[in-house]
């Protein structure tokens, strides 16, 4: 029988797209109300791989992705997923320029992979709770992220792997500095 382990903290970040740039700041300011400082925020990319959102965001799509200081316990991801999905419909209420002005994808980095929160259900996903699905998106491997056959054109596509690397090293550091050492061990691709 094997033991039951507490999980170590993860890296809490949030995708977040939108056609309207001038948005920016205050989702950056809603999410640090929730979820505390941002720690890391990346350049924005591209959102062009897909044309699935233009009709209710509007284009050219920008996606952006913010990290926050605080780690988390892994099993609080449902729970954010339903506050972002109720700050999309703040944004929405809001700023009525497009039916949908913002979509927010928070998801955690950990050592070993990238999971995303979904409403969503599909044979890749599992249940958490409150009705929200969970899905590894990407994992590390030999000194690089690797996509899977699921993984969203983007993910897949490579343009994130530098800023998920930048924030893996920062996840590390956390850990030694924060005490993460004593879950040394607990992941099978420690690197």
């Amino acid at each position: 029988m094997g033991n039951v382990r507490t999980p170590p903290k993860v890296k809490l970040f949030v995708g977040v797209l939108t056609a309207l740039s001038e948005l920016m700041p205050e989702v950056h300011q809603r999410l640090a109300e929730r979820f505390g400082a941002a720690d890391m925020i990346s350049d924005p990319y591209p959102f062009d791989l897909t044309n699935y959102y233009d009709e209710e965001m509007g284009t050219p799509i920008l996606r952006r992705f913010a990290a926050f200081e605080e780690l988390i316990a892994p099993d609080r991801i449902p729970a954010i997923k339903h506050a972002t999905n109720e700050l999309e419909s703040d944004l929405a209420a809001k700023f009525g320029q497009a039916v949908r002005p913002v979509n927010l994808d928070p998801g955690y980095l950990e050592e070993s992979k990238i999971v995303l929160a979904s409403t969503k259900n599909f044979y890749h996903r599992i249940l958490l709770a409150q009705g929200i699905y969970g899905e590894v998106t990407l994992h590390y491997r030999q000194g690089r992220w690797e996509a899977f056959p699921w993984s969203f054109p983007d993910f897949r596509s490579g343009r994130y792997d530098r800023f998920f690397m930048d924030l893996r090293r920062r996840y590390r550091e956390q850990l030694r500095t924060e005490g993460g050492e004593k879950n040394k061990g607990t992941c099978p691709h420690r690197t």
